[in-house]
Formats: structure tokens, C-alpha cells, sequence
């Protein structure tokens, strides 16, 4: 079935909510919820602020919409870079990796998903919000749980293992985005994963994706 082609005026509006969900991450990550406003943004966009108000009804609803617009591209990337990679290990470094380099090149949007997560608790989470978080969740634990079938980890609670690799990298890339690392991202990611796989890994040694020697069957 053929899709059914966009409108000139379906075009526009989805470029122009574009446009301000960009600005809208710009303005948010440098000032925050509270510091930034509607002019501000509107501004930044390049727009009148009542055309701001005819896509997003609300400071709110756009902040909620920029975040949401980066995660749902975050969490695409990340189970593409996943499904492709053969092994747990390789998996988990897949999602270490992808989100790592994400973030180094959508600083806005990573200011602004940290201070959403920096406290993060899953009771105090909107809805919305807690169930992006447990897909992510939910993508690590499926790569545990291949580890697992195919005796590439040890046997460690599943639900524990994956927050500690989500949360780990997320606090990596906080310090990262803080200036606090001089590291390289490759180098970062080797550190990182090499940490956590040695917690996981069924062998002994240096935990390296595709090194077979710490693999035990």
C-alpha cells in the first residue's frame, strides 16, 4: 500500500516544531525549566511567540515535548546499535557506547535529560517518563538474559545488573559533559565497560567484546 504523501501544510508544521523543539533545547539545557521562557525560546527560534503557543500550549508541554523527542531518537539508535551485536558483551557495550557518543554530540539535550534523571527514583518519575526508563531497562536485561542463556555472565539479579549498567553510564557521561574526564570516548567506553563486565562475566580477566578466553561454557 502506497503511503500516503504529506501535505505542504503537514510539512511545514512538523519543520517549525522542529525548529522550536531545537530552540526549546538550546534555551532549557543553558537556563533550565525554571530560568528559561516562551520569548526566550521563541526568540531563539526565530519566531513569534504566539507561534510558539500554536504547536506547544505551555512552557511545560515543550519541555516535556523536547525531552521526549530526544529520548524516542536516544532509545532508536541505542536498539539499533544493540540488535546488531552479536554477544551480551558486545551488547552492552553497544548501549555504553551509543549513548556516550550521543550525548558528545547533543549536548542540549543531555543537559536537559540529566537534570530530568539526575535524582532519579522511579516513584517519583511521571508516567511518561518511568516507562521510557524501563525500556531502557528492559533493553539491558534482555542482553543479560542472553548472556545468561548462553553462560557468557554469571548468575547476578537481572533488574539490579541492568539499573547499574544504565545508571553507570549515565553518570558517565555527566562527568563527561562536566569537563571532568580527559579521556577520549573510545577511551571512556573501555573503562567503563571493562569496570562493569568484570562484575558480569562468567571467566576471569580482562572483559573484552569477542575474547572468547574469558568466556566460560
Amino acid at each position: 500500500m502506497q503511503a500516503l504523501k504529506k501535505t505542504k501544510q503537514e510539512v511545514v508544521a512538523e519543520f517549525r516544531s522542529a525548529e522550536i523543539l531545537e530552540a526549546a533545547r538550546r534555551v532549557f539545557a543553558r537556563k533550565g525549566f525554571e530560568g528559561a521562557s516562551v520569548d526566550e525560546i521563541a526568540e531563539a527560534a526565530g519566531l513569534a511567540k504566539g507561534t510558539v503557543y500554536v504547536y506547544f500550549h505551555s512552557k511545560r508541554e515543550l519541555y516535556l515535548a523536547a525531552l521526549k523527542q530526544g529520548l524516542a531518537a536516544l532509545m532508536t539508535e541505542t536498539g539499533r546499535n544493540m540488535d546488531a551485536a552479536p554477544t551480551a558483551a558486545e551488547k552492552i557495550r553497544a548501549f555504553m557506547s551509543t549513548r556516550i557518543r550521543y550525548a558528545e554530540a547533543h549536548r542540549d539535550f543531555f543537559a536537559l535529560y540529566q537534570a530530568e534523571f539526575g535524582n532519579i527514583h522511579p516513584a517519583c518519575l511521571g508516567r511518561v517518563f518511568k516507562n521510557l526508563y524501563q525500556q531502557q531497562l528492559q533493553a539491558v536485561e534482555t542482553a543479560l538474559d542472553q548472556g545468561l542463556a548462553d553462560h557468557e555472565i554469571r548468575s547476578v539479579p537481572r533488574d539490579a545488573a541492568a539499573f547499574m549498567v544504565c545508571e553507570m553510564t549515565r553518570a558517565w557521561i555527566g562527568r563527561r559533559l562536566l569537563g571532568w574526564s580527559r579521556a577520549t570516548a573510545d577511551e571512556d567506553v573501555d573503562f567503563l565497560f571493562d569496570l562493569i563486565w568484570k562484575g558480569l562475566a562468567a571467566g576471569s580477566g580482562r572483559a573484552r567484546p569477542g575474547d572468547v578466553s574469558w568466556i566460560v561454557h
